[in-house]
């Protein structure tokens, strides 16, 4: 059986993902903002909702919960163990394993972006060759989220724990913001040729209104430049930026989070 994954577009710029094991009718959606057009995708292909993956708090990811469950009430609902969301069903952490449509994902904590923030994390299996993760906010395409609750070191460390996963690992972010973070991270590291390639490729995609994700694990550490906070050159162009010498990895990666919500 393989595990099929597609987005289903919300407001401007988001994903909600939908998975399904094959041609089964049962499925599986992540981060749910607007029920409108996950009732609309599941009619269209006559799919019922099993379970929804809630990664963070935000509004944009949980908005559609209760109208999801007033449609189907017998579908669960599992997010972090220390979310405020009332309509959970299930809460998990991490090391914990949950099982959803026989598969089973693995727990992340990824704290930064918000403090209750989870990854799931589908290892390689019959169902998909590679592997996946659903990591909302926290690791986009060339970029990663702001950091609204925690502080730059724990978003550091969270984005190591994603960066750990094989590189064959296909990353499903919640956000279109690819061509956005490309043209910053070119900003960090223009010399970097595997950047232009991205852009370039990245370009083409959304000429054809396809989505630019997933990305993998591999891939952002070529071009995400908050995984790069190593690279030399990087560091010396943040330096530049800022105006101040970094002391550490942390320090590069807080002056890149700080001229990125201002680029």
């Amino acid at each position: 059986m393989t595990l099929n994954i597609s987005p289903i577009s919300a407001f401007k710029d988001n994903y909600i993902w939908l998975f399904q094991v094959g041609a089964e009718k049962q499925v599986g959606i992540v981060d749910p903002g607007d029920a409108g057009p996950v009732l609309e995708s599941l009619a269209n292909q006559g799919l019922q909702l099993n379970t929804i993956l809630i990664t963070h708090h935000h509004p944009d990811h949980t908005g559609g919960i209760e109208q999801l469950l007033e449609a189907f009430p017998d579908a669960n609902v599992i997010g972090s163990h220390s979310s405020r969301i009332g309509s959970l069903k299930q809460r998990c952490k991490q090391g914990d394993t949950v099982r959803v449509l026989g598969l089973d994902f693995e727990v992340i904590e990824i704290p930064g972006h918000t403090l209750d923030h989870i990854a799931f994390y589908l290892p390689s299996c019959g169902a998909l060759e590679q592997g996946a993760v659903f990591c909302g906010d926290t690791l986009f395409a060339a970029g990663c989220g702001r950091i609204f609750e925690g502080e730059a070191a724990m978003m550091h460390a969270s984005l190591a724990k994603l960066e750990a996963l094989p590189g064959s690992t296909l990353v499903y972010c919640a956000h279109e913001y690819t061509l956005a973070n490309l043209n910053f991270a070119l900003a960090a590291e223009p010399e970097n040729a595997d950047l232009h390639a991205r852009l370039e490729t990245t370009e083409a995609m959304r000429a054809a209104n396809r989505p630019s994700l997933p990305s993998n694990i591999a891939l952002e550490q070529r071009t995400n430049p908050f995984l790069r906070c190593h690279n030399k050159d990087l560091v010396e162009m943040v330096a530049t930026h800022s105006g101040k010498q970094a002391r550490n990895e942390i320090d590069t990666f807080a002056q890149l989070r700080a001229w990125k919500d201002n680029f």
